[in-house]
């Protein structure tokens, strides 16, 4: 054994002490063809990291010139129902309170909550849906200022998911898997294209709760991590009131002057740990901590609401002066993307109506409608939405058939839902999917969780097969190994 070998056991290897130790460390105590090899992969990875904080986006990004710059997505968490909102069956009016047909329901998965009701009674919408816009799209009366805007929305009604329970089905919807560990859509869009505004975080969240289910299901900030990319790429809550970014102000004691000579002895320091570790993350924190810097003085200015106009607040509703509620959270969007930031996503809670669908479901659009179209209209005016690709989707729909009680609630449903998209080179003023005459079933082009995230990528410039990371030994994508399509249709 080699004195330098004795040194690592010595160290405590064997003892299983790794406090400090970096892949890179223990492999250069080794010998071998093994550990060479592995450090020439290792190095290879911290290459094309670097690469990509290096030149703020990997060098070979985007694939092509795409229609989208930038892109604000408006999760709504807890599967909206696409029954009462967006997909048209006059069967349901039709069949209400007669059971769902046997041959419609076949062997699909049920959640326990309604697998053990002895009738599936077919439940008619809240409110009529009718005809708007040039287009002559299907909205509930639920959604009447959605329906304002109505011919720059591309309504798709044949979303589907393997998903069956929140959990899985969000975390399915944001990261392309159902397991936990994997990176988001935005820590993937701002590893692959950067930033282009050096002094705000290239991915923020904003999360607000809604009168419907209140408490909503609950939202884990794995939903916007970085996974197995460079931490540097996981998103930035931004929350509501006077502290929107949790410790970035200086203790009253300590000046900025003083500050920014405490940042540079920092960055020294970890720089000689970064030399001797070869650790890529120690170059995330000296970044971070020079974001946290300038974020200093570019958050004050974002926050600050005194320039927006009364036609503005009129515009996104009075709520719009409230920090931390959905319709703040829509203006501090469209805020955002002015200022550059590639990805802004929101988390709106509260659509889990199993019981009370009445009244939550009432409340829930009225939390949202007006934002969300408002959002759409604002960026149109400034120029904005042509080259920002706005999604409005939640992580499944709901049940044709009522969850107990005829009437009370919905459970929910994975096989088929609905969502919308606007701008960024999306086709404008169609719907595309067909459903069963229950709105239980595909019928007609149905389009994946996969499918989507491949064909929001494309809209940004990138193709999905060919934006990867390897991570354990796998070529890790958003669209993972299973089958995925851009779906073309879709596309302006």
């Amino acid at each position: 054994m080699s004195e330098q070998n004795k040194q690592i056991i010595g160290d405590g290897v064997l003892g299983c002490d790794f406090a400090g130790w970096s892949r890179r460390r223990f492999l250069q105590g080794t010998s071998g063809g093994m550990a060479a090899a592995a450090l020439g992969m290792l190095a290879a990875d911290e290459a094309n990291a670097a690469s990509a904080q290096r030149d703020g986006g990997l060098p070979d990004l985007p694939h092509f010139t795409g229609r989208a710059k930038r892109i604000i997505y408006l999760c709504q968490s807890g599967g909206p129902s696409h029954i009462d909102l967006f997909d048209h069956k006059p069967m349901l009016l039709k069949e209400h309170g007669n059971p769902l047909p046997s041959s419609v329901m076949g062997n699909q998965r049920l959640t326990g909550m309604t697998s053990g009701q002895k009738a599936f009674l077919v439940a008619q919408p809240l409110r009529q849906l009718r005809q708007h816009g040039e287009s002559g799209r299907w909205i509930s009366d639920l959604l009447p200022y959605t329906a304002g805007v109505v011919d720059d929305l591309c309504i798709v009604k044949s979303m589907n998911t393997e998903a069956i329970n929140h959990d899985p089905g969000i975390t399915f919807l944001n990261t392309g898997s159902q397991q936990t560990g994997k990176a988001s859509l935005g820590a993937w869009l701002s590893y692959g294209l950067g930033s282009t505004n050096r002094d705000l975080p290239t991915f923020t969240v904003l999360i607000s709760q809604g009168t419907g289910k209140n408490p909503g299901q609950p939202i884990f900030s794995r939903l916007w991590g970085s996974g197995f990319l460079p931490s540097k790429h996981q998103g930035v809550r931004l929350r509501g009131g006077a502290n929107p970014v949790l410790y970035l102000q200086n203790p009253p004691s300590v000046s900025r002057a003083v500050r920014r000579g405490m940042l540079d002895d920092l960055a020294k320091l970890n720089s000689l740990q970064a030399i001797a570790t070869g650790d890529p993350e120690i170059e995330t924190r000296i970044n971070q901590y020079e974001m946290a810097y300038r974020m200093q003085t570019s958050v004050p200015g974002l926050m600050d609401l005194s320039s927006e106009s009364p036609a503005t607040y009129e515009l996104y509703g009075s709520e719009s002066k409230i920090p931390g509620t959905y319709a703040a959270n829509c203006l501090m969007a469209r805020r955002l993307v002015e200022r550059g930031v590639r990805v802004v996503q929101l988390f709106h809670r509260g659509w889990d109506q199993h019981d009370n669908l009445p009244k939550q479901l009432a409340s829930q659009c009225r939390d949202t409608d007006q934002p969300s179209a408002a959002l759409v209209t604002d960026l149109k005016q400034r120029g904005l939405l042509e080259d920002t690709l706005v999604v409005w989707c939640g992580e499944f729909g709901r049940t044709a058939y009522s969850q107990g009680k005829l009437g009370s609630g919905r459970d929910h449903h994975g096989r088929c839902f609905s969502m919308w998209m606007a701008g960024g080179g999306i086709k404008p003023g169609i719907e595309f999917g067909e459903t069963d005459d229950y709105g239980y079933n595909i019928k007609a082009d149905g389009v994946h969780i996969r499918d989507l995230n491949a064909t929001l990528l494309h809209c940004l410039g990138i193709e999905h097969q060919r934006f990867s990371y390897s991570y354990q030994g796998l070529d890790q994508r958003l669209t993972g190994v299973e089958p995925a399509s851009v779906r073309h249709e879709l596309l302006a």
